[in-house]
């Protein structure tokens, strides 16, 4: 018996959000995207460059400069049996939007008793890197996961990204879709035609039995790099990419946990209540017999992102301060 090899093509981060878009737009005429500048200028960072040839203006829909009203319509469309697609440039704005997606479209299908499905989806960008400064470079997974309803995705590489994008559609609930600006140019290869990567199930993608680095977006590549360093030291760590923040596989980490008795997380969004704290809790409520050592996080400092090049990068979690915290449990 064979199997057919499934078939890739090379592209980015970016043009593999597009393509899983497409991909569903091709299957669902009720999948429309909607957004500041989406049709021919592509969006804020060029993500959905190329839909409206394909689809019209009437499913790939500019709107005015105003994020009430990009998330406000969506929630009403996804209540009256459309799924669409709503981008704002900037998880930054995610504040302008907190009634919309927080207060409707996370709660309408309790409150109505599941009568009522919410299928749509809210991309934008996050993080820094870019030389963005503060207003336009956080990372606020964090303020999603802590509503009920909502489910959050990051994904850290092209392939994940179709997948979840693809998955995000589907679902009959909210997703925020989170794309961070410095991964969108990173290429990959991506399977062709329909593929899913289920939500909330992470993945490891180095095995180790040292300690384990939970990691999501783009600091999986940081906590890959360092485990590759700490190869070279003779410590072998696991590394795990969440994928999805909310709901989040538990599951995954505590069974790496139980094989490496050690846990550093990482993630850019500032420490004080940062999803990692989540992390932390859970295998320390769950899993505390597990640990040979403290939980440690690697994360940006309780300040805004700085505009300066050097303080940036300063700012930033990288591969060698994830190296020292390892090192530091070892």
């Amino acid at each position: 018996m064979t199997t057919q090899a499934i078939k890739t093509t090379t592209m980015t981060y970016g043009q593999a959000v597009c393509d899983g878009m497409a991909v569903e737009m091709r299957r669902d005429p009720t999948i429309y995207v909607a957004g500041e500048d989406v049709g021919m200028f592509g969006g804020g960072l060029g993500v959905t460059l190329g839909l409206i040839d394909e689809f019209g203006p009437k499913r790939v829909r500019n709107t005015p400069l105003s994020e009430t009203a990009i998330v406000g319509h969506a929630v009403g469309a996804a209540m009256a049996g459309l799924r669409p697609i709503a981008e704002i440039m900037f998880d930054d704005f995610l504040g302008i939007v907190l009634d919309e997606l927080g207060n409707q479209a996370a709660k309408a299908r309790y409150m109505f008793g599941g009568k009522v499905a919410i299928p749509m989806v809210l991309r934008a960008s996050c993080g820094a890197g870019i030389r963005a400064a503060a207003q336009h470079s956080q990372s606020l997974e964090a303020w999603c996961a802590h509503v009920p309803g909502l489910k959050t995705v990051a994904p850290s590489t092209p392939v994940d990204a179709k997948g979840l994008i693809i998955a995000a559609v589907r679902d009959d609930n909210p997703v925020v879709f989170l794309e961070h600006k410095t991964l969108l140019n990173i290429q990959g290869e991506v399977p062709e035609g329909e593929y899913i990567v289920p939500i909330g199930k992470a993945e490891v993608k180095r095995q180790g039995g040292d300690v384990t680095i939970v990691a999501w977006s783009a600091m999986v590549a940081q906590a890959l790099a360092a485990a590759e360093a700490l190869a070279a030291e003779g410590v072998s760590a696991e590394v795990i990419d969440l994928r999805t923040i909310v709901p989040f596989d538990k599951e995954a980490v505590l069974e790496s946990v139980a094989k490496t008795n050690r846990l550093v997380i990482v993630h850019e969004a500032v420490r004080t209540a940062g999803f990692g704290a989540e992390v932390a809790a859970v295998v320390a409520g769950e899993g505390l017999d597990l640990l040979d050592a403290p939980i440690v996080r690697v994360t940006a400092p309780d300040t805004p992102v700085p505009f300066s090049p050097v303080l940036e990068d300063a700012y930033l979690p990288n591969a060698d301060k994830i190296k020292a915290a390892v090192l530091s449990l070892l």
